[in-house]
């Protein structure tokens, strides 16, 4: 019987975060890529592994992979985005805090999604329509909470808006500390996590439009009602780009006010 995108997608992360606990530890060759950017070789052969998985299911279906680029058909409707180790810098200096991630890009836009958390055994994943964790088998529906009062913020280039905007301005933000309390993880497994209810909100610069990096996590987060938008409140992918991803929409507007600040300050900062 045919597997379902859904099931698919949580096949394939699953195929990849076998690949990442099995080579957790080891020396790890590695390859760089610009900005001082690497990947090694668990990166490598996580990928490889995914994309045999979506292969051998959907041969007829289009892979962008974060390390081997576009392969399939040219035209293809269906796209699948491939992120194999979320968290390589994290992963290299033995910290678990990493991430697989598998998303479906269609024409309607990201159908089905799965963020695998390799050491934790979950699986965070979406059909489009509502937004689970599997873990032992067992699919237990994401509710998001902005009760921790957690706000992860990304750090990590590019930086597009600057000078107008900077992430890491929000830690030194008195308003922003009298309200939250941040957090830098350096893996899109934290914007899973918002949609799980473990952390209040998520918040990055960039452009952000089929990001293998992202698409994954921001479907999840869609599908569990959580508020997402770009930097400055509008659709994503629109205006200044970015993303703030927040459990609530009363955290969601405390932080676009913290934000918007950065921005209308931007004309005395010369």
């Amino acid at each position: 019987m045919p597997i379902e995108d859904g099931e698919l997608a949580i096949a394939a992360a699953e195929a990849g975060a076998a690949v990442v606990r099995a080579k957790y530890g080891a020396s790890l060759a590695r390859v760089d890529k610009s900005g001082g950017d690497f990947a090694t070789a668990a990166d490598i052969e996580a990928e490889r592994a995914i994309i045999a998985v979506l292969r051998d299911a959907r041969p007829d279906d289009a892979v962008t992979g974060e390390e081997s680029g576009r392969t399939g058909p040219d035209g293809a409707d269906r796209r699948w985005l491939v992120d194999p180790l979320c968290g390589t810098l994290n992963y290299a200096v033995r910290n678990m805090l990493v991430a697989v991630n598998v998303a479906l890009c269609t024409r309607a836009g990201v159908t089905v999604a799965a963020s695998a958390d390799p050491f934790a055994g979950e699986v965070f994943w979406t059909d489009g329509t509502g937004a689970y964790v599997r873990r032992d088998g067992v699919d237990e529906q994401l509710t998001p909470t902005a009760e921790s009062q957690l706000v992860d913020v990304n750090l990590d280039p590019p930086f597009p808006n600057d000078p107008a905007f900077r992430a890491v301005r929000l830690l030194a933000d008195q308003g922003f500390v009298a309200r939250f309390r941040p957090r830098v993880v350096s893996t899109t497994l934290a914007v899973a996590w918002v949609a799980a209810g473990r952390r209040a909100a998520y918040v990055t610069d960039g452009q952000l439009r089929d990001s293998v990096h992202f698409a994954g996590g921001i479907a999840l987060c869609e599908a569990a009602g959580c508020v997402v938008t770009g930097l400055r409140g509008e659709p994503l992918h629109t205006g200044v780009g970015g993303l703030v991803v927040a459990a609530d929409p009363e955290t969601h507007g405390a932080l676009l006010v913290l934000i918007g600040s950065q921005f209308a300050a931007e004309p005395h900062r010369r």
